[in-house]
């Protein structure tokens, strides 16, 4: 598939993805031309073209990401979860896990974002989100157990002796949370 083809196909709903977050037509049209100049320079990398939409919509969600990071704006992560992916017949933990995570409070969620998504240490997440480290770990941590409750609530994943989740992925019929 060429380039102009991907365009063809999928710039526009690229565009109301973008412009649905940056909320300003300049700006959207900046980040799409961007993306599409990833998407030409990197489009022979793509192995399986199954994963095309996915693909395109990852480097247009990044290249707002990095937009709001160079202008110092904020965003909340929310914001970023994919309304884009293809819908496939497979069930997976990423099903899970993208349910799951919405439904942190969002005072569990940032700093987990920030700490195991960004990399931040705890401090800097801490400073960033002008509050104590005490607080910050004790959310971080609160998070992970929420994360790990979460699967064993969807889809009756249990804690071995380790402390470790142990199970499988059920039908999304049968996923309380996906479902």
């Amino acid at each position: 598939m060429t380039t102009n083809q991907v365009w063809t196909k999928y710039a526009e709903d690229v565009k109301f993805f973008i412009l649905s977050k940056v909320k300003d037509t300049t700006v959207t049209d900046d980040l799409l031309q961007d993306t599409f100049i990833k998407v030409h320079t990197k489009l022979h990398t793509l192995k399986d073209l199954t994963k095309l939409k996915p693909w395109i919509f990852t480097i247009a969600r990044n290249s707002m990401m990095d937009y709001f990071k160079s202008t110092n704006q904020t965003f909340e992560l929310a914001n970023f979860e994919t309304e884009t992916e293809i819908e496939e017949n497979t069930h997976t933990e990423k099903d899970c896990l993208q349910g799951i995570l919405k439904s942190l409070p969002k005072k569990y969620r940032d700093p987990l974002f920030l700490s195991d998504i960004k990399g931040l240490k705890q401090q800097e997440v801490a400073d960033t989100l002008k509050q104590s480290l005490p607080t910050t770990k004790s959310q971080i941590q609160r998070a992970r157990k929420l994360i790990a409750k979460g699967f064993m609530d969807c889809c009756g994943f249990v804690l071995n002796e380790d402390g470790k989740l142990v199970g499988e992925i059920q039908d999304k019929e049968d996923c309380k949370i996906c479902h």
